[in-house]
C-alpha cells in the first residue's frame, strides 16, 4: 500500500447558502450605536432593518415618512472584491466601500463630530 493522503474528513454542506443575510453582534452594536449618538444630535428620528438572501440592510431616516438618509449595506458575496460593506446616500449614490465597518461608518461619524462641534 502506498502512503496514504491526509484530506478532510467532513465537508460542511456544499453550496448551501444561508436563507438570509444578518449582522453579527459587535456590527449591529456599532451601528445601534451611531444611530443612538445621531439621535440624540437630533439628525436622526426612525430606522429599519431588512434581511434578505444576500444582504443585510440598515437605514436611517430623518423622519420616517421620507426616503433614508443613509442605508448601510452589507453583502457578503463581495467580500473578495470591493469589500462587504457600503455606505448609500439619500439619493441612492455610493458614499463609501470597505472591507471594514468603521471606516465605512467614518463619513457619518465626521459629520456627527461637526453637529456636535457647532
Amino acid at each position: 500500500m502506498g502512503p496514504r493522503r491526509a484530506g478532510p474528513s467532513v465537508i460542511a454542506f456544499p453550496g448551501r447558502m444561508p436563507l438570509q443575510i444578518g449582522f453579527e453582534r459587535i456590527e449591529l452594536n456599532r451601528i445601534l450605536d451611531l444611530y443612538g449618538r445621531m439621535v440624540a444630535a437630533g439628525q436622526w428620528r426612525d430606522y429599519a432593518m431588512d434581511f434578505e438572501k444576500d444582504a443585510a440592510l440598515f437605514s436611517a431616516f430623518r423622519r420616517s415618512a421620507e426616503r433614508p438618509e443613509v442605508r448601510i449595506e452589507k453583502r457578503p458575496a463581495l467580500h473578495a472584491r470591493q469589500g462587504m460593506w457600503t455606505l448609500f446616500g439619500e439619493a441612492g449614490q455610493v458614499l463609501k466601500r470597505g472591507h471594514e465597518l468603521p471606516g465605512v461608518l467614518a463619513p457619518i461619524e465626521r459629520r456627527l463630530l461637526k453637529i456636535v462641534e457647532d
